[in-house]
């Protein structure tokens, strides 16, 4: 139960930095041979130096981040949150592996927001 308690603390400090735009801080979670993945586009990025760097050259900062969900056991985490650029929501899922209490696997799902078509409409709640 304590690794549970010392991996949430280490998440939570990860994305408040990430949600601050604390370069450093955001990236003392990975181990420095972690690798990220962004199956979406294709990318694999190898290593601590190479991720921090990655996104400290992101042209745009989040105007918003929000935590949805986060969920794990063991040594596998996943946090489901939004990130807003330019007044626009960004639907991103994290899938971490942990070794030895940092991250050393991610793989990261960004998903932009599309409208509901009606023809579920009866199915479904809506939530705005």
């Amino acid at each position: 139960m304590m690794e549970v308690n010392n991996i949430q603390k280490a998440l939570d400090r990860h994305w408040a930095a990430s949600a601050e735009g604390d370069q450093v801080a955001e990236h003392e979670i990975y181990h420095d041979d972690a690798v990220c993945e962004y199956p979406q586009s294709g990318e694999v990025i190898h290593g601590r130096h190479n991720l921090q760097l990655l996104r400290s050259h992101h042209p745009g900062k989040p105007s918003g981040f929000m935590i949805r969900r986060m969920v794990g056991e063991g040594e596998l985490w996943v946090t489901e949150y939004v990130i807003t650029y330019g007044g626009k929501p960004v639907y991103t899922v994290s899938i971490m592996q942990f070794r030895d209490g940092k991250v050393s696997h991610e793989t990261q799902y960004f998903a932009d927001p599309f409208d509901a078509p009606a023809w579920r409409a009866q199915w479904v709640e809506r939530v705005v």
